[in-house]
């Protein structure tokens, strides 16, 4: 097995670059048969990926039982993180964080797993109607009971970050992060490095869309990310424009387009880890071939003059699941309305 750079996260030593296993189950297409998701998740372990993220809304429960066919007889090899509160039933999505549907499922991921214990547990989403307190507190009892190893939160504030590490220690937030996706910046990664938090960023490039994976065709019918304000329109074709302009910078770099997304992330604080996704495995070798082409800073600091707060045209979500998150937004950023 290969071995990768390491990072913290909480009381967890992690590959600097996880593995997050959405796209195997859910809301991106194409999307592999259970057999090419298991030959990817398989692989990443023998590349030296250490951290695997799902969740109990992913495939609504297909994510987590893919993980459990297939990685779970190798479980001594990596970190596992799954959430509850953002879950769904029927095929539409929904937000429960009382202590009674925590408890309900955490239970049902811990059977699709196939294992009695989760080390990173994460609040997908922050219920607005059940105070943190209540959610942190129902996952500090799985703690004790020794069903899970640690907490964390997912898109949410600084303000309730800080709320929910007074009830309990949280391990890690997570969010996403990119060039084109800043918001972290304006208070989260501060209130991480006070508290002894690790930062997670999801979507680390964006989407797709800086690894060159979206073209002006846009996304296939069905695709989540076609309801997303930044994959239309007038906004794709800007959007476009910029991530031509992030390729010529990777080139003269001698990078790829996704290498130089991970080595930027990578640069903004060392208690960051990201987990890009991917269905493909010359793309995840892509991906941790960012260790092996070193990215000079001067290319570092191109991509911050590129992508300044809200250079992306269009709003990160829709308007429904905009109303889901809790996380810092910028004083000019567009929302959906």
């Amino acid at each position: 097995m290969t071995t990768l750079p390491t990072r913290t996260i909480g009381p967890f030593t992690v590959s600097a670059i996880g593995l997050g296993c959405m796209n195997l189950s859910h809301a991106y297409l194409p999307r592999p048969d259970a057999a090419e998701g298991a030959r990817l998740l398989l692989h990443a372990l023998d590349a030296g990926v250490t951290f695997l993220d799902t969740a109990a809304l992913y495939g609504f429960g297909a994510n987590e039982e893919l993980l459990g066919r297939s990685v779970m007889h190798r479980r001594a090899e990596f970190t596992l993180a799954s959430k509850c509160v953002l879950g769904g039933a029927d095929g539409k999505r929904g937000i429960d964080g009382s202590p009674e549907a925590i408890t309900g499922t955490l239970e049902d991921s811990l059977r699709r797993l196939g294992t009695e214990h989760i080390d990173l547990y994460y609040m997908h989403r922050l219920d607005p109607n059940v105070p943190i307190e209540e959610s942190v507190g129902a996952l500090a009892r799985a703690v004790e009971a020794g069903k899970i190893g640690a907490i964390g939160l997912s898109e949410m504030s600084a303000a309730t970050l800080r709320r929910a590490h007074a009830v309990h220690p949280i391990a890690a937030m997570q969010t996403e992060y990119s060039p084109w996706t800043r918001n972290p910046e304006i208070a989260v990664l501060d209130a991480c490095a006070e508290l002894g938090t690790g930062f997670v960023a999801f979507s680390p490039v964006a989407r797709g869309l800086l690894a060159g994976g979206v073209g002006a065709e846009g996304v296939p019918q069905g695709d989540l990310r076609g309801g997303m304000p930044r994959f239309q329109g007038d906004n794709l074709a800007h959007n476009l424009a910029m991530a031509a302009r992030f390729r010529a910078i990777a080139e003269a770099a001698g990078c790829t387009m996704a290498q130089l997304c991970m080595a930027w992330v990578l640069s903004r604080r060392d208690f960051i880890v990201p987990i890009p996704g991917t269905t493909r495995i010359d793309h995840l070798d892509d991906l941790l071939g960012t260790f092996a082409h070193p990215v000079p800073v001067e290319a570092l600091a191109q991509v911050d003059a590129l992508f300044p707060p809200n250079a992306a045209a269009g709003p990160r979500y829709a308007r429904e699941a905009q109303t889901q998150v809790d996380t810092e937004t910028w004083a000019d950023e567009p929302l959906a309305s």
